[in-house]
Formats: structure tokens, sequence, C-alpha cells
């Protein structure tokens, strides 16, 4: 609630365990269940559960100022919008997750990621969590940077980077410096500025070069959240 709030950013309170703490609850529109009892009101009139989760959607309990969210429920309590914020249909930010403000978001921002200003994550793009997979690496992304269309990342980026539409990174990823003519781990290139992530599309090398374009969100969409 207090991440929410804004209170606190993602990774500056201590989660740990919370999972072995919070019970999982059936959200209805009659109000919260615990989810072992909701077969009590399973035969009431009008009943609707909306999700059982441990975490409700976070506009349930805090609507943060300046921030446009297409589908609320794809928000979860425990997200950090920041002002300028747009979240789109199939845009979702976990708890302990967020954007600095203003981000465009129509990619999934999984726990522990934080999204610096001026960033676009795109249509079906995935940023690695610190949950799954047994990630220990703390995602994060810098400012005025693109994640193409159904890309994703394993790796940080610094500030001004892009990743092309359909190219996955995870830390293992042989990725061929340009520049340099060398190739080496994604993870080496982790939270670095200035990067175009790209593959070959006849060789089908995943390449590296020096971001030459600027890349800019629409100021007046942000700005008139």
């Amino acid at each position: 609630y207090l991440i929410s709030m804004r209170h606190f950013k993602p990774n500056e309170l201590n989660l740990e365990n919370i999972f072995s703490v919070l019970p999982n609850i059936a959200w209805t529109n009659i109000g919260p269940v615990r989810a072992d009892a909701i077969n009590n009101l399973i035969t009431e009139e009008n009943l609707k559960i909306f999700a059982i989760d441990k975490f409700p959607p976070m506009t349930d309990f805090v609507v943060p100022e300046g921030v446009r969210i297409a589908d609320s429920s794809r928000v979860r309590l425990g997200a950090y919008l920041g002002k300028g914020t747009t979240v789109m249909h199939e845009g979702f930010v976990n708890y302990n997750a967020g954007t600095e403000g203003p981000n465009m978001i129509e990619g999934r921002i999984s726990a522990g990621v934080f999204v610096g200003k001026d960033s676009d994550l795109g249509g079906g793009s995935s940023t690695m969590g610190t949950l799954s997979g047994g990630n220990k690496e703390v995602i994060s992304v810098g400012e005025r940077c693109l994640l193409g269309a159904n890309a994703g990342i394993g790796i940080s980026l610094g500030d001004d980077c892009t990743v092309e539409a359909g190219l996955y990174l995870t830390g293992g990823t042989k990725v061929t410096l340009l520049n340099e003519n060398k190739v080496v781990k994604a993870l080496e290139l982790s939270g670095k500025d200035g990067i175009l992530y790209f593959r070959d599309s006849l060789s089908g090398k995943v390449c590296a070069r020096p971001n030459k374009s600027e890349f800019k969100l629409n100021k007046v969409l942000h700005d008139n959240n």
C-alpha cells in the first residue's frame, strides 16, 4: 500500500517471504473474503468473484494522481506508477515493481523491476522478475528506452537503449559487438547506456551497436493524464 501511495519505490522495502504471510483472498463485489470461506457464499445472488489472489487490483485501494490504466485488473496493489504513466490494456504491473513516469506500458513489468522515465514497453514485451526462473538479478530499465513489441529482457538496460521487436535477451545470450568485433554474454552489457540490440536477419546472430537514434515519448499524451 505504501509503495502504491508513492511513499516508497520498488525494492526499498523488505518484502521477503511476503507470500508466506499473506493468505489467498477472493476479491469480490461484496468485499474481500478468505478463499477457504468463499464456498459458503457461492450461492449468494449476484456474487461476482473478480480474482483469487494475495494482492487485489491497485485501484481497489489506491488511485495515484496523473496515471491512466486501461484495465485496472492488470495492476496489482504494491505497484508504483509515477505521474504520467499510461498502462494500456495488455500492460501488466506486478507488486514491488513499476515506473518512474512518464511511461507507456503495453508489456509486462515483473516483480522487482523498475522502469525509468520516458521509456516505452511495447505490446507483448516482458521483463524478467525475481519470483520465477531462479533469477536473482534485479532487472531495471533506464530512461528513454524502447523495448519493442514481443521483446524481453533478463538483463538491465541503461539509459537510451533499444531492444528490437521480438528479441529476448537473457543473461547468457551471446551478443556480437559490431563496433568491437567480439562476442560477449549479454550479462556483461547489463546496465550499460546507449545500446541498440537487434538480430541480424541473414545470420540470425544477436548483435549490439551504439544506439544512434533518440527515443521520445509522445509528450502531449502523457502530460494530459
